[in-house]
């Protein structure tokens, strides 16, 4: 009786929300208002740019497949998620316009943390 050979499953990428897909361990964020990241003061007056306190906030649209290992033969994952809303460093990206919206590219190392919301 011959053997029967195992189908070999391939993983589907989960559909991006994302005009462009980022490569490596880069991430796709799409900055946040003053509104969601609480800039406006309680009588609505937007507190300028110059004012504000970095680091910045943004909302995690895609997530490149992660870096090569030192070996070259294994990818290590980002640790963000699609959705995921994030802190990154004030300098540590670069903007894009796609469609007359802004993005911003960050590599995962200039992510500082993700926020937890309650």
């Amino acid at each position: 009786m011959a053997k029967a050979k195992k189908a070999k499953t391939v993983a589907k990428k989960a559909p991006s929300k994302s005009p462009v897909e980022p490569l490596h361990d880069r991430v796709i964020l799409k900055p946040l208002s003053a509104e969601e990241m609480g800039t406006t003061t309680a009588s609505g007056i937007i507190i300028p740019d110059s004012a504000q306190e970095k680091p910045e906030q943004g909302t995690v649209i895609a997530v490149g497949p992660g870096k090569w290992n030192e070996d070259g033969d294994a990818r290590i994952p980002v640790s963000v998620s699609v959705g995921d809303r994030v802190l990154f460093s004030k300098y540590g990206y670069d903007t894009i316009k796609v469609a007359g919206v802004e993005y911003y590219v960050v590599e995962e190392k200039n992510i500082l943390a993700v926020i937890n919301s309650k």
